[in-house]
């Protein structure tokens, strides 16, 4: 799917915490419903089957709990996305990924090919549909989760190309595939973040490091040997740029992809590079853009959520400007759009208890106009505000509601933006004040009581949140019907 991802290193978070966050965003067209979810063991499958693909994969029988993010009604499968599982390892996936010809053409991506004939069906691969269900429940770490998803890829092959990230409370890897089978996976450095707008991002990698010590750099067991026999890249050193090898530079990615990367970086990074004019060291469409950076002041969750929001704020390309050049506003691709199902933030906090260090963050809807709530993800249920998330409108859903929001905002954007930024203020604030009260209870506590303090702290953010998303829905129904084109000045005397 179209996605934007951002990647945060211990030592570039505002405190200590490791963050891997995304947006999930629908294809054109499409609008994909999605709720929140806990799996407990007992819901995991002993046999998987994927519904696109239709290959069939034995599990292991010891799987962990982890929350998801899935599809909330049936048809396509699962689609999990996002979670954490009760080790304190996350994963999101998937971002779709660019790749080249030549790559495909070496290694064909697995496609389902239905029966024909005498000839039987061949299941295709696997993809975003299946990937955290056959990953997720069985990692204890964030290197153990790149581990087992390579050994998955390099068996069953994929369909589509793809980039994941996993965490922990002390790591961040970002994997890669490449073509059908073959996959790159890197750290990310523990003082960097990492920006990923639906490209092949890594620009630097180590062959060396990665079929040996393993320690920044890992990778499939054959991948020299896949670069050489196909001449994919001369390798005169161990030192190469995988996008240059198995990624893009197509005008497409200049007008989708680039852009979301200057931006986001000229956000995180004002004054270490230049970013306008004819002497920018980067532009929207340059190719070169770093994959990582060294933020110039620690990141926050809230940071993460304006850029995963963000439409070009500032610039000529801002499709809700005043002012400006009205061709160019709009020409490149904003990152909150009205197809983003939902944003999701795993946050690991290593100063706190095991049990009570995982947060998960989630809004769903239009990320421009939607709110980040903080939910701690070692629980046994999910609120029914975020789970119970129907086929119609309703704003007994959070997901429902925020897509109310969104479509009414947008078309009076100006009239309804100080109300969107009141709401998602509020939201966070009060989030952020009930879960410390909760975190400074659990360290008062005996461990015992830690799980049902953590399921009352989820109900009363739940509360809090659906109180303010009716309020924010209120007062942008109420600009919205103002600006009817049918509304009419003069009423009875």
């Amino acid at each position: 799917m179209a996605c934007t991802t951002i990647l945060v290193g211990k030592n570039a978070s505002c405190d200590g915490s490791t963050m891997i966050a995304r947006n999930d965003d629908a294809p054109a067209g499409k609008f994909t419903v999605k709720k929140f979810d806990v799996v407990p063991p007992d819901r995991q499958p002993a046999a998987y089957r994927s519904v696109l693909s239709h290959v069939e994969i034995d599990l292991p029988q010891d799987p962990l709990r982890y929350t998801a993010v899935p599809n909330a009604l049936p048809g396509e499968g699962t689609w999990a996305a996002a979670g954490v599982n009760q080790q304190n390892v996350a994963m999101t996936a998937t971002e779709t990924i660019t790749s080249n010809e030549r790559v495909i053409g070496a290694d064909p991506l697995v496609e389902l090919r239905p029966a024909c004939g005498d000839e039987p069906e061949q299941p295709g691969g696997i993809g975003e549909e299946d990937l955290v269900v056959l990953v997720l429940p069985y990692i204890r770490t964030a290197r153990e989760g790149v581990l087992r998803l390579g050994q998955l890829l390099q068996r069953w092959g994929t369909y589509e190309r793809n980039g994941i990230a996993f965490q922990d409370a002390g790591e961040i890897w970002w994997f890669e595939s490449v073509g059908g089978h073959h996959w790159i996976a890197k750290r990310v450095p523990d003082d960097s973040y990492v920006v990923m707008p639906n490209q092949l991002g890594i620009d630097r990698f180590d062959l060396e490091d990665a079929l040996g010590a393993g320690e920044n750099h890992l990778c499939s067991a054959d991948l020299r040997d896949f670069i050489l026999a196909n001449r994919l890249a001369p390798l005169t050193g161990p030192v190469f740029n995988p996008r240059q090898v198995f990624g893009s530079h197509t005008d497409a990615d200049h007008v989708y992809n680039t852009p979301r990367a200057w931006y986001m970086e000229r956000c995180l990074n004002p004054r270490t590079h230049t970013w306008d004019g004819p002497a920018a060291d980067y532009r929207p469409e340059s190719d070169d853009i770093p994959w990582c950076g060294v933020p110039e002041r620690p990141i926050t969750p809230e940071d993460v959520k304006y850029l995963l929001s963000s439409h070009y704020q500032g610039t000529p390309y801002d499709p809700y400007a005043s002012c400006g050049a009205p061709a160019r506003r709009g020409m490149y691709r904003p990152i909150g759009i009205n197809r983003n199902n939902f944003l999701a933030l795993t946050q690991i906090r290593p100063w706190l208890p095991e049990d009570c260090r995982a947060v998960e963050w989630l809004a769903f809807g239009s990320n421009t106009f939607n709110a980040l709530v903080p939910l701690y993800a070692n629980v046994d249920t999910a609120p029914d505000y975020l789970a119970n998330t129907g086929e119609s409108a309703s704003t007994d859903s959070f997901y429902w509601a925020s897509r109310l929001i969104g479509a009414l905002a947008d078309a009076h954007y100006g009239a309804c933006l100080p109300h969107i930024e009141r709401y998602q203020f509020a939201v966070q604030a009060r989030g952020r004040e009930l879960m410390g009260a909760c975190d400074r209870a659990q360290l008062a506590a005996a461990p015992a009581e830690g799980a049902a303090l953590r399921r009352q702290a989820n109900g009363q953010i739940a509360d809090m949140l659906r109180a303010e998303t009716q309020k924010a829905l209120d007062l942008v129904l109420y600009e919205a019907s103002c600006r009817m084109r049918n509304c009419y000045a003069r009423s009875d005397t």
